[in-house]
């Protein structure tokens, strides 16, 4: 059993509906234990990150970089920073803006850093971009080009039911599965390097 935890900010419920598809992704493979916390919630989810061989974070992008609210967060680990809690828990990002880049990069960067501060170890992607050719599609997996981490794209007038889109949540289910499935080896990795040290 691996157990994955799922971090987010959404300010208007875009990225909220990008959360519950990477939700979606990781719970699709078998021994995932993920849990969907909202960062208002996280007061009482300590523990969960703690004990979570996976974390995933996502924010919604708001003036080049992650939301207020999510940075937040990212200030109250410090205490963690410090002990070291976090170290060599694997770890990814995704992000959702109104714009079509948006400046999406920028949150996933800044999250990337964060972990890395931890020692957590990054998973990206791992999909070659779509929609970037005469015979592509905007139905195309990771359709943003996108590498670091799951994007995706909301018209700012669109209710949360609407958008992002369907390969843009497709995009995030992969991402889920991906970190579910890295988690796994990661685990077994690791279980063996101990049997035999």
């Amino acid at each position: 059993m691996v157990k994955i935890a799922i971090v987010y900010h959404s300010g208007y419920g875009h990225t909220a509906v990008q959360a519950q598809a990477v939700f979606r992704g990781a719970s699709e493979v078998a021994g995932a234990d993920v849990t969907l916390i909202p960062v208002e919630e996280c007061a009482t989810h300590w523990e969960v990150f703690d004990a979570a061989d996976a974390i995933v974070f996502g924010a919604p992008t708001y003036f080049g970089s992650a939301s207020a609210q999510f940075k937040s967060f990212l200030d109250e680990t410090s205490g963690r920073w410090l002990e070291g809690r976090w170290a060599n828990k694997l770890a990814a990002g995704f992000t959702n803006s109104a714009g079509m880049s948006g400046d999406k990069l920028a949150t996933l960067q800044q999250i990337n850093h964060f972990a890395m501060q931890h020692g957590m170890v990054w998973i990206g992607l791992g999909l070659p971009p779509g929609n970037n050719t005469s015979t592509g599609s905007p139905e195309d997996l990771n359709r943003l080009g996108g590498f670091l981490g799951a994007m995706s794209q909301a018209d700012a007038d669109v209710p949360p039911e609407v958008a992002p889109s369907g390969s843009d949540l497709r995009t995030a289910e992969y991402l889920g599965r991906r970190v579910a499935e890295a988690a796994h080896r990661w685990q077994s990795g690791r279980g063996a390097e101990a049997a035999t040290a």
